[in-house]
């Protein structure tokens, strides 16, 4: 019912430039401001659950949970106190999380690597296709394919960004918002209740 009622509320206050519409807008977003910290504390609480299980069960890769416990506690106290801006916080951020984000990405760069090369073996037309496109794309985003075709592969590039490819991209967009307007409205009206749990 509280969910059928805000999304109304919410549907309302997005398509009325009304006051009290845009009053009441202001008032909800309050609520989630003050709502939100306690969220935080909630998922906090879930993450230590999660992990003190999988270590009590020795799960496999249970020692990855010590990591986690040891990484936030180590912010914790770092953060906590001082704020922020302090040197230790800083130095913890700089040196250890941004390197391991780089990481992440760098391996995540690898698995796509890996799998354009499965998806791109050129067995059918539409395969040889998408190679040839992602070749072109790929030159032109690179100083090398100014220099082997000057002009010509940036170019290229941007005709296929703006033409074939826009098009196919506004197809997907519009794709997926009829599917959220779709989802909004069964949870609104109570027919999907997964997100309960």
């Amino acid at each position: 019912m509280l969910c059928f009622l805000f999304g109304i509320v919410m549907i309302l206050t997005e398509f009325s430039p009304h006051t009290a519409s845009q009053a009441t807008y202001k008032e909800i977003a309050n609520w989630g401001r003050v709502i939100s910290p306690f969220v935080f504390v909630l998922a906090v609480v879930t993450l230590i659950q999660t992990h003190w299980t999988r270590i009590q069960r020795r799960v496999e890769h249970w020692q990855y949970s010590l990591v986690v416990f040891f990484g936030m506690i180590v912010m914790v106290v770092a953060g906590l106190p001082y704020g922020p801006q302090h040197p230790a916080f800083k130095w913890l951020f700089n040196n250890v999380q941004v390197p391991m984000d780089a990481t992440m990405f760098s391996l995540l760069a690898f698995f796509i690597a890996s799998a354009a090369y499965r998806a791109f073996r050129a067995r059918t037309f539409e395969a040889t296709l998408l190679l040839l496109t992602a070749v072109i794309v790929m030159v032109g985003n690179i100083p090398v394919g100014d220099l082997l075709w000057p002009d010509a592969a940036s170019n290229a590039r941007q005709w296929i960004l703006d033409n074939p490819n826009l098009s196919a991209r506004r197809g997907i967009i519009l794709g997926v918002s009829l599917g959220a307007i779709s989802q909004s409205i069964r949870i609104i009206l109570g027919i999907e209740r997964s997100y309960l749990g």
